[in-house]
């Protein structure tokens, strides 16, 4: 299997590890633009699951910064980094891959979690929680968007709407 193929898996699992909703947010927002993931997505074409994912996507970056917010590798914040970035790595698969997809994605997101963690400490020892917590969140949301901007397809114009 070409590892390449699968990039686009790899590095949202990259962004689940650090924010465990943002890659679920993120294609929600481009299924919301009618964008087509590579890999077959059912459960976000779905409106009950794509507008709670956005919601719980803003909701996430809202928690993080509370003094009460346990720290991403408790085991709940793990599963759902699993479940999350297993979604997402699927649909950014390519057609067929989407298993693989999750798996790369999902081996990405856990280790990971552990060094976000550790970066993010260290940066809340000299920024404090709150600047540490926004500077995270711009670049995480940044990736999660390129990524998914970049992988995904844009929606076919009609011809009797194009500027020929």
């Amino acid at each position: 299997m070409n590892m390449r193929s699968l990039l686009s898996s790899v590095l949202i699992g990259a962004v689940a590890s650090a924010r465990s909703m943002t890659p679920m947010a993120t294609i929600a927002t481009a299924r919301l633009a009618h964008r087509k993931t590579p890999g077959e997505l059912f459960l976000l074409d779905r409106p009950m699951f794509k507008y709670g994912a956005l919601a719980m996507g803003l909701g996430e970056l809202a928690g993080d910064k509370m003094k009460t917010a346990p720290d991403r590798t408790v085991f709940l914040g793990l599963l759902a980094r699993v479940m999350s970035a297993g979604i997402a790595g699927a649909a950014l698969a390519p057609r067929g891959k989407e298993k693989a997809g999750a798996a790369v994605a999902i081996a990405t997101a856990v280790p990971l979690a552990y060094l976000t963690l550790a970066g993010r400490k260290q940066a809340m020892a000299k920024i404090g929680q709150t600047k540490s917590g926004l500077i995270e969140d711009a670049l995480v949301v940044a990736a999660g968007s390129a990524i998914v901007a970049l992988s995904t397809q844009k929606p076919a114009v009609p011809a009797h709407m194009s500027y020929r």
